[in-house]
């Protein structure tokens, strides 16, 4: 209460009240969101009860990140706090979204090593627009099933092959993989690499095979190769031999054996792990074991003559 016995506070009395600094206050009033009620013989600014309530207001959106101009609009009735409350959730939404691909960004640099050329070329990948991301995508696949997909339309759906792109709202765990993943598929190396093993599942899928029928050798490999470790049946046996032969027919051992080790690249299983970490998938099986007993057995056939 000021010293003529109105109900009005000054600056100070309304800091108190309010836990606020006389210099938050004063900044805020000079900005237009708290004008005083009134002024004093002397000039000074004069606050009621009404202003507690107001500063309170102007408190808590501040708090919750919204600039002054926002909190004017709510405090002059242009704008309701939900409609603020709203447009501010896009806002933090969007900065949050930044902030992953930074902190992915610089995850990545720091496990690299990477030089700043690397971390410039990583910042680029990590914020490319959908239908930059898309651009990328799409010209890998047209390059690797070019012509492929015409002999063998579904070769793609046999393959399993899912291009990967990065969700709405990805973590900064897809963000470091589409990173990786965008590297690899720009990569005329691994384009190769990856047709090569393209062409050599569309090659080896018999007449007979159905064309819903999804990695048909692969799948046999698994199926043989497998029960083959759980016999513990030797790769170079002659046991194995009829296990070859179940898998590859009249193929050359050494013919497949080049072939396979070909597409059974690091690279490739990379790619599939970093395909479906920015899927949010799994990443799928290597089949380490079973397919390193089918190499070491076509070996074997083909050091026998």
């Amino acid at each position: 209460m000021t010293d003529d016995g109105t109900d009005l506070m000054t600056i100070g009395e309304l800091a108190r009240t309010t836990g606020l600094t006389v210099r938050t206050i004063r900044y805020w009033s000079d900005e237009g969101a708290l004008p005083p009620v009134t002024r004093s013989a002397g000039g000074y600014r004069l606050y009621d009860a009404e202003s507690v309530a107001r500063l309170e207001l102007i408190r808590t959106l501040r708090e919750l990140g919204l600039g002054l101009d926002a909190v004017r609009r709510v405090l002059a009735d242009e704008t309701t706090v939900a409609q603020v409350a709203a447009a501010h959730v896009s806002a933090l939404d969007a900065q949050i979204s930044s902030l992953r691909v930074t902190r992915a960004v610089l995850s990545t640099v720091a496990r690299r090593g990477s030089t700043a050329e690397e971390m410039t070329l990583m910042n680029k990948l990590a914020r490319l627009s959908t239908a930059e991301r898309r651009r990328i995508i799409e010209d890998f696949m047209a390059e690797v099933f070019a012509g492929i997909d015409t002999a063998d339309p579904d070769i793609r759906t046999r393959l399993r092959f899912a291009a990967a792109d990065l969700p709405d709202d990805p973590t900064s765990e897809q963000v470091d993989a589409w990173v990786e993943l965008a590297e690899l598929i720009q990569d005329p190396e691994f384009r190769v690499t990856m047709r090569r093993m393209i062409e050599f599942n569309a090659a080896d899928r018999g007449a007979d095979v159905p064309t819903s029928s999804s990695l048909w050798f692969v799948s046999r490999m698994v199926h043989l190769a497998g029960d083959a470790l759980r016999e513990g049946v030797e790769p170079d046996s002659p046991r194995a031999a009829g296990i070859v032969r179940a898998l590859i027919g009249d193929a050359d051992p050494a013919a497949v054996l080049e072939r396979l080790t070909a597409v059974a690249n690091v690279r490739l299983a990379r790619y599939r792990e970093l395909s479906a970490i920015v899927n949010g998938l799994e990443p799928p099986s290597a089949h380490e074991e079973q397919f390193r007993w089918v190499v070491a057995a076509l070996r074997a056939r083909t050091a026998a003559g």
